[in-house]
């Protein structure tokens, strides 16, 4: 059975390419990983273990004459970084989360490379930008420096939201130095744990494996590849000329609801059916033709139907929950907004946190007796609660229904293996090389690692240099950019990061599980550094953004792996994507920042600008940071978002037992973590597009891929790489063009499909 955790409205909730997983297994043998092959591949054996799937699915050959170390190269993987990192940013100040698709940049990559390698002449200088035919090495080359580059860094949300909430704005100079650091230091300590979470075959990684499978498709040449590229062609040009409408001339198709046209001025339906805009409702038989937001963060053509099945269930709870919630009033509800991530006053007006800190940005109590303890909207509350239910229900389930899989991933914590690992201990680690002290005959060894052993590798010390650059660098920032985190409190991240990048990065590498820590890690800061909610951004940043960049950097050296790309050139693009990608988004922070600051800081936003992700980090860090006793402690008005993590161990239970007595039932379809996930899933952004998710969902996952298997293999996955792509081209025009990302909007001029004065879906406007 596998598990793919979401709910994390900022970015790293799913692997959007997760297809196969090793842990797709029922409690009766039953297999999606086998169902998969066979059923696109139904000339093939049933693939038995990890070391199967990463030496048939992928290509384990290499070619060492194929050089990645090319002006093309560079020139490429420069030009998608960059836009990339300014497209990640645009996409963090969207009313939904949106991410930059991996095989995208990889087709992308691939159209440039062809381009540059067919109309450039290789005679004189110009072999020089055309040094022969476009390789995969190349390819991966560019990926990996361009997905470094194509996340918005945590530490812009922190920038961002001192700017907005604070009034600070540091220091030019330091806020670049503080991206450099929280992003590079998950690099050093993920960098140094390669010989176990990356080296060994067990460590399969499987969200990675479409990707590499489509560059095997791509380079062995021949009519297969090219009819694969005009597929590519023809729908990257068709979504690109179709998102002009959606975004920018019809924005109605955002969310048609037919309800809403028949009630425009009905509150509650506007709250349940509304949904083509920021915060407005929970877009309930809405049907949405945006792809930008169909797909957003989880492509649904690459996700399998099995797995969703759950999602779909707690979708449905959701909207149940938020409905009940709001008319029993519980919380106070109707004093708020339906959705809202921000603080407010019992009134229903916005929380003036300012007026609770003082010179130092510490909770006054004097000053807190005077305004009240603040409120959320209780549809957010019921996201806490969910998401602390859905990672607490993680763990047992996991013991329930993955017990292998979890014997896999501590394998290497054996008393045999222990015993291996001391005997070649190295006290000075920072110099060595990790699994290449192996001999190279060693029959355990991963047969895609074994072909690695022919490059030089970049060393430990490399990756230690990283750290201690990057640690120092954070030390001093801290105390410049006014954090309120001493010194004591950012090692007890560091430590809290290194152990969940042990230990979840081992789980995530075996069975493609994704652990979100940002609830946890906000928790843990807030009652280490009570009444500082300055100082729990600070410990979120690097306690939380050190795993997720980590998990990142072992994924893409992994991709570098498989398509056999040389270690240092991996190390070279992953440090140059890293370091330009945060000078990006400190540019496009600020530049949106300065023009749509009262979009950002409103409740409901735009369906173009939204400051959903710096509010709720906000007020995350208020809450727990500044107030956690006040709100959540026993006793308190929110005292169930922490005792969520106790009642969530005991969620996986039922389903377990009653699969266990009565199988017919079939109880192992029911993903308890994300059920319990999903039911917070519409407490933000556009939620028109859901109906649509799934309806691409079960076109693709069920009707082709039972019904046209040969197909499916074929294109499922280049259309969906087309389609993520043209949109994303489209969206990043039109943010420059007319939308504002770089100085004045330009709205189209209003008409009955362009409601510029209200909701697109022509609902009532509640906030």
């Amino acid at each position: 059975m596998s598990l793919t955790a979401a709910g994390d409205i900022r970015e790293h909730p799913v692997p959007s390419e997760k297809v196969l997983s090793t842990s797709d297994k029922s409690i009766d043998g039953t297999s999606d990983i086998e169902t998969a092959i066979v059923d696109a591949y139904s000339n093939e054996s049933v693939l038995s273990d990890e070391r199967d799937i990463a030496t048939r699915i992928i290509s384990v050959d290499d070619d060492p004459s194929l050089n990645p170390w090319t002006f093309r190269a560079f020139f490429i993987g420069l030009g998608l970084s960059t836009f990339g990192g300014v497209l990640a940013e645009i996409y963090y100040f969207k009313p939904q989360t949106v991410l930059v698709s991996l095989m995208f940049l990889a087709v992308m990559s691939y159209v440039l490379g062809i381009f540059m390698e067919t109309f450039i002449p290789r005679r004189g200088f110009l072999r020089y930008l055309n040094p022969g035919p476009f390789n995969k090495k190349e390819n991966a080359f560019i990926v990996i420096m361009a997905s470094a580059s194509a996340t918005s860094a945590l530490g812009t949300e922190v920038l961002a939201v001192q700017r907005l909430y604070y009034n600070i704005t540091p220091n030019a100079g330091a806020s670049v130095f503080l991206l450099f650091s929280s992003q590079l230091l998950g690099y050093g300590i993920g960098g140094m744990m390669r010989g176990i979470l990356l080296y060994p075959s067990k460590m399969l990684y499987p969200g990675v494996l479409p990707l590499l499978s489509m560059f095997d498709a791509l380079y062995e040449g021949g009519m297969a590849a090219r009819k694969k590229l005009r597929v590519f062609y023809m729908v990257f040009a068709a979504i690109f000329i179709w998102e002009l409408f959606p975004e920018w001339m019809f924005p109605l198709l955002t969310g048609f609801s037919i309800i809403c046209l028949a009630a425009p001025n009905n509150a509650a339906v506007s709250r349940v059916f509304g949904g083509s805009n920021g915060n407005e409702g929970l877009g309930l038989l809405s049907i949405c033709f945006d792809w930008q937001y169909i797909s957003g963060g989880m492509n649904p053509m690459t996700i399998p139907l099995k797995a969703q099945f759950s999602n779909f269930l707690g979708y449905l709870l959701c909207m149940v929950v938020f409905v009940a919630v709001y008319y029993n009033n519980i919380w106070k509800a109707q004093n708020f907004p339906f959705l809202s991530q921000l603080l407010f006053y019992e009134n229903g007006t916005q929380y003036n946190q300012t007026l609770i800190l003082n010179s130092n940005y510490e909770v006054d109590p004097t000053l807190l007796a005077e305004q009240g303890v603040p409120y959320y909207s209780s549809t957010w509350i019921v996201y806490l609660l969910t998401s602390n239910l859905g990672l607490a229900a993680t763990f047992t389930h996991l013991l329930l229904w993955n017990r292998d899989d979890l014997r896999s991933a501590w394998s290497w914590m054996t008393p045999s293996s222990i015993k291996q690992m001391w005997a070649n201990f190295d006290w000075k680690f920072w110099k060595a090389d990790g699994m290449r002290k192996q001999e190279v005959d060693d029959e355990n060894l991963d047969p895609h690692y074994r072909q690695m052993l022919k490059y030089p590798d970049a060393p430990n010390s490399w990756y230690f240099a990283v750290f201690v650059v990057a640690f120092v660098i954070s030390l001093v920032v801290i105390y410049k950019t006014n954090s309120t985190l001493p010194w004591w409190g950012f090692i007890i991240s560091l430590l809290l990061a290194t152990i969940s990048i042990l230990f979840f990065g081992a789980l995530a590498a075996i069975t493609g599980l994704s652990f979100i820590i940002q609830p946890f890690v906000q928790m843990i800061g807030g009652y280490l550094h009570t009444g500082k909610p300055v100082a729990n951004m600070y410990f979120v940043l690097y306690g939380y953004n050190t795993v997720s960049q980590a998990q990142l950097l072992l994924r893409d050296l992994k991709i570098a792996q498989y398509a056999k790309l040389p270690p240092r050139a991996a190390f070279t693009a992953q440090i140059i994507g890293t370091l330009l990608g945060a000078i990006l988004n400190f540019i496009m922070m600020n530049s949106i920042i300065d023009n749509q600051r009262e979009i950002l800081l409103s409740v409901q936003g735009t369906n173009i600008w939204s400051g959903q992700q710096p509010q709720q980090y906000n007020s995350q860090a208020i809450a727990w940071g500044g107030l956690s006793h006040e709100l959540f402690s026993a006793g308190q008005r929110y005292q169930w978002v922490p005792l969520a993590y106790l009642v969530g161990l005991f969620m996986p239970i039922p389903f377990y037992v009653i699969h266990k007595f009565w199988p017919r039932l079939r109880a192992d379809y029911l993903y308890t973590p994300i059920i319990a996930y999903y039911i917070g899933w519409l407490c933000v952004g556009i939620n028109s597009s859901i109906l649509s998710y799934f309806a691409v969902a079960f076109l693709s996952q069920w009707w082709l891929r039972t019904r046209y298997p040969s197909w499916f293999a074929k294109y499922n996955y280049i259309i969906g790489a087309a389609l993520d792509g043209g949109t994303q081209v489209m969206v990043f025009i039109l943010s420059f063009a007319v939308q504002g990302a770089g100085g004045t909007s330009h709205l189209f001029p209003a008409w009955w499909g362009a409601n510029q004065g209200g909701n697109y879906d022509h609902c009532a406007m509640l906030n």
